[in-house]
Formats: C-alpha cells, structure tokens, sequence
C-alpha cells in the first residue's frame, strides 16, 4: 500500500470522525454550513479516489473529468466562503437577536470586499512556471484567495478574542484555528511550489504529501476540540455591544424606537 493511499484512509477516517462528533455535539445549529461542508470533503475524498483508481487511464484526456474536477474546486472554494461567513456571524451569536435581517449581507460584502483587497496578493502563491491553462490559473487564484481570506480572519478573530469575549474553548476559534493553520501551513507549501515545477520530481510531491499530513493535523485537532464540553458564550461588553450595533445601524434603530 502506497504512502498517498494510507494519507487518504487516514484522512478519511478523521474527516468522518469530525462530522460524527460534529452531529453528536449538535454543532449544525451554530455552524451548519461548516457541518455541510465537512459532509461535502467526505463526498468529494470517495468521488475522486474511486475515480483515480479504477479509471484514471481513461479519464487522463477526458474533458468531462477535467470539468467535473474544476466544477469540484469552485464549489469547495464557495463552500469555504460560506464557511468563513458563518463563522463570523457566529460570533455575532450574542447581540444576533438585536441586529437588523440585513447584518449577514453586510457581513458578506464586508469578507467579499477583503477578498477582493486579497485578490492581488494571492497571485503570488500561483505555480507560474508550470504550462497550466488560464482556466487552470483562475482556479488556483481562487483558492489561493480563499486560503489567505482564511489566515485573515483566523487572525482577527485571535487577535481580537477578548473583545469579541470568545475563546480556546468556543467553537467558532476552534473552527477558525483549524482552518487558519491548515492555510497558513498549505500556502507556504504553494510559495515553495510556486518556484518549483510539477515535473521536478519526488520533491514535488512530497510537499503535497507534507500538505494532506498538516489537514490531518487540523482534523485530529477538531476532533480533540469537539470532544470536549464547549464552554458557555460570554456576553459581549456592553461597549463592544454599542459599537457592532451601532456599525449595523441597529443602534440607531434602537435609540428611535425608544
């Protein structure tokens, strides 16, 4: 048995380890997206191995496996977009009663315009040197966009933990921590491939290798996370209450209904 097969076994035991403990701990009523996509990397993992091992000599200059695959990609980038949305309503959990219906939609402009201030700057992490297409390269540019988006906000909602009053034990940084390590570890990984090309060799992929054991990491990290009671959200102070209010314009709305 090959060291790419016994990654994936490995992989897919965790990831269904994560949706089970997912659904025991009832994490689809906050994060049900997160649940979904989690279900949708199970799919995809069978779809694909199933497809590369008893049909990858026929499917090497099939069309359709080439649009099924870049079809995969857009979905999961769009997955995690909405992912990374719902984490930072999520958040918002304790005032959520008091805002506005529009607040998620400010919520998506506000990550689609960071994504947008990304969209140059991931260019860099883009494997320029090999022949790729240019639907190949907007792809890779997408996912890239999405992986430092990921970094973006697991560092924000660090950095800024006390005053969001969350912790190591809510499951929203959980979920964050998982994700921002795993991007941040997979797009230092593009950076080196960046300057190497795909024909280079064992080196190559061994870094991809090094990439599916650091998700293996992030898995075994919710896993261990999801295991445990997660604690009661705190409220926020009540002067961070008034500002995310006030930024939705909930505030307002309140001090005229008064």
């Amino acid at each position: 048995m090959s060291l790419d097969t016994i990654l994936w076994l490995i992989g897919l035991f965790a990831e269904i380890c994560v949706v089970v403990l997912s659904v025991y701990r009832k994490l689809y009523r906050i994060t049900p997206v997160f649940c979904a996509y989690l279900a949708w990397s199970v799919f995809t993992d069978l779809l694909f191995y199933f497809l590369n091992r008893y049909y990858a000599q026929a499917l090497i200059n099939d069309p359709k496996y080439l649009t099924i695959y870049m079809a995969q990609m857009a979905i999961d980038s769009t997955f995690q977009f909405a992912v990374l949305v719902e984490l930072g309503w999520a958040v918002l959990r304790p005032i959520r009663a008091s805002l506005p219906r529009r607040s998620i939609l400010i919520l998506c402009l506000i990550f689609a315009i960071a994504a947008a201030a990304i969209w140059p700057i991931s260019a860099w992490v883009i494997p320029v040197s090999a022949n790729l297409s240019k639907s190949w390269l907007l792809f890779f540019h997408l996912q890239q966009t999405v992986a430092v988006l990921r970094v973006v906000i697991f560092m924000a909602l660090a950095g800024f933990s006390q005053l969001l009053s969350i912790g190591w034990r809510d499951r929203e940084l959980q979920i964050a921590t998982g994700l921002g390590f795993y991007s941040m570890c997979g797009l230092a990984i593009w950076m080196v491939h960046s300057h190497q090309t795909i024909s280079g060799g064992r080196n190559y992929h061994v870094l991809d290798q090094v990439g599916i054991a650091i998700y293996l990491c992030s898995l075994g990290y919710w896993a261990f996370s999801f295991l445990q009671q997660e604690e009661k959200r705190q409220e926020f102070t009540p002067e961070m209450r008034s500002f995310l209010l006030a930024m939705t314009g909930a505030g307002r709305a309140t001090h005229r209904s008064g």
